[in-house]
């Protein structure tokens, strides 16, 4: 154990260093990397500086200060854009899927099924097997609007010689 009394500081501050950088691989989360920095930076001054224990400790603290707190600015004004927003958001990625009404909506409530699931749905009153439009969802309920057909398009007014 005499070896560790003959260890300069800033072996120390660097092998703290190391220590949180491995640390933050198995955490989860992006934080003990700058504390990781900090330490590094102490141990690169401690090296030059040849600093007293009592000006090391004030020297990490306030370089993890300014090192956390540059990197939560940085990343607060330069998000990291999804390339699939919806990717956790499952009621959002069913807006604009049509789906079949189960259970008729009658005063604005019913339940239709789309893929493999059935959801609580609101929006016009439909019989059961009718076509609907997901057109957004409240809470845990769809909001739907019947889908029309091309026939019922067709036969519109268009159709008849009125202007669309």
């Amino acid at each position: 154990m005499d070896w560790l009394g003959d260890l300069d500081a800033y072996w120390a501050w660097l092998s703290i260093g190391l220590l949180l950088a491995i640390m933050e691989m198995l955490v989860p989360g992006v934080y003990l990397i700058w504390l990781a920095l900090a330490a590094l930076a102490t141990g690169a001054l401690t090296y030059v500086l040849d600093l007293g224990v009592p000006l090391q400790i004030v020297n990490f603290v306030f370089l993890s200060l300014i090192i956390v707190f540059s990197a939560r600015r940085m990343v607060r004004d330069n998000p990291i854009e999804s390339t699939d927003p919806l990717l956790n958001n499952r009621m959002g990625r069913l807006v604009g899927q049509s789906a079949t009404v189960t259970v008729a909506i009658s005063d604005g409530d019913g339940r239709v099924r789309q893929g493999d699931s059935e959801w609580l749905a609101r929006g016009p009153d439909m019989e059961s097997g009718a076509r609907v439009r997901i057109i957004g969802f409240e809470g845990g309920t769809l909001l739907v609007e019947p889908l029309t057909r091309l026939e019922d398009k067709r036969d519109g007014p268009a159709a008849n010689g009125a202007p669309a």
